[in-house]
């Protein structure tokens, strides 16, 4: 079969004419790269902010540089398709990153051990949504009115997303834990690196497989948000598994480097929650309309950058004793 194939176009989105070949390129550039990555943290430590600042510039690079793959292989549709699915799954999974920071916190799992879990818990992401992609776009191409459903969808779990809860990540640590502990004993002890140990002579999971296991869970509730939302831009299984698996790769470097940043990008929730609610509505619209795919790449870079900007600004007003721009002012 062919490597390469014209785009042409299906409903206004870019249809691919993608080779065996090409999909066993994408996986085994995939697997080299977690092969490294392993390798490289064979040995638990804890990442300085250095090595994290320096892993997720390059985890970031090889994203854009397999843009420029797409750019050449299959042209600028494909490309700004690949793009913008990069971009939201990428924006989505600072949600991911705080959400892992207050298990981790919950379930006391060292910061050394904390790299085993996430490695292990993004190749079974990179699984998981492979199997909703295939799934979604399936659906997709035989019901267009799922299109209406997944933009509804996404639209109030935008608004849930604006009104982000404190506590979040709290609820799902116990019910998984709880879960954990029904299918097999839980030791309350680690055991160095091991997923599993030996409590009084039987075989028992340590607390980083119970933080696996509930990061798992986490991802699932992710990926029913994520995958329909990069759907929303994209309806082609490579692209989207290509863009969502780039995106999640470097989730590890960014979670050591933005873990205790939550109160610094304080506004970061709203963007987020706005994106979704963007991509939801061109979702629910699409059948009928089809906005471009720059046009929607431009407003999601706006959203971001607006709240990045706003959230350095309240970080510095709160340093120099003002007061906080997020609460509202109540008249004397």
């Amino acid at each position: 079969m062919a490597l390469l194939g014209a785009g042409t176009e299906r409903s206004n989105f870019v249809e691919l004419d993608v080779g065996v070949v090409a999909w066993i390129g994408l996986l085994v550039v995939i697997g080299l790269m977690l092969a490294i990555d392993l390798y490289r943290h064979r040995e638990a430590h804890a990442p300085t902010p250095r090595e994290a600042l320096t892993e997720s510039a390059v985890w970031v690079a090889c994203g854009l540089a397999f843009s420029g793959v797409i750019a050449f292989a299959y042209g600028g549709d494909a490309f700004g398709e690949y793009i913008s699915g990069y971009l939201i799954e990428k924006s989505l999974s600072v949600d991911n990153v705080f959400v892992w920071a207050m298990l981790f916190g919950t379930l006391a799992i060292p910061l050394t051990y904390q790299h085993r879990v996430l490695f292990w818990g993004i190749f079974g992401a990179l699984t998981l949504r492979a199997l909703f992609i295939v799934a979604g776009s399936a659906l997709i191409s035989r019901f267009w009115w799922l299109l209406l459903v997944f933009g509804v969808f996404l639209v109030f779990t935008g608004i849930k997303v604006i009104r982000h809860r404190d506590d979040e990540g709290t609820h799902e640590a116990t019910r998984g834990l709880g879960l954990l502990r029904r299918l097999m004993p839980v030791s309350d002890e680690l055991d160095g690196q091991k997923f599993f140990t030996v409590v009084n002579a039987k075989r028992a999971a340590t607390p980083l497989l119970a933080a696996l296991f509930v990061i798992e869970i986490t991802d699932v509730i992710f990926a029913v948000d994520s995958v329909p939302a990069i759907l929303a831009v994209s309806h082609e299984p490579f692209l989207v598994f290509a863009s969502n698996a780039f995106a999640i790769l470097g989730l590890r470097a960014m979670y050591f480097l933005l873990a205790n940043a939550k109160e610094r990008f304080h506004f970061l929730s709203h963007a987020l929650g706005g994106i979704l609610v963007f991509v939801g509505g061109k979702m629910a619209v699409s059948h009928w309309y089809h906005l471009n795919t720059y046009v929607s790449l431009a407003v999601i870079v706006a959203m971001l950058a607006a709240a990045i900007a706003l959230s350095l600004q309240r970080t510095r007003q709160l340093a120099v004793g003002g007061p906080d721009p997020s609460r509202p002012r109540h008249p004397h």
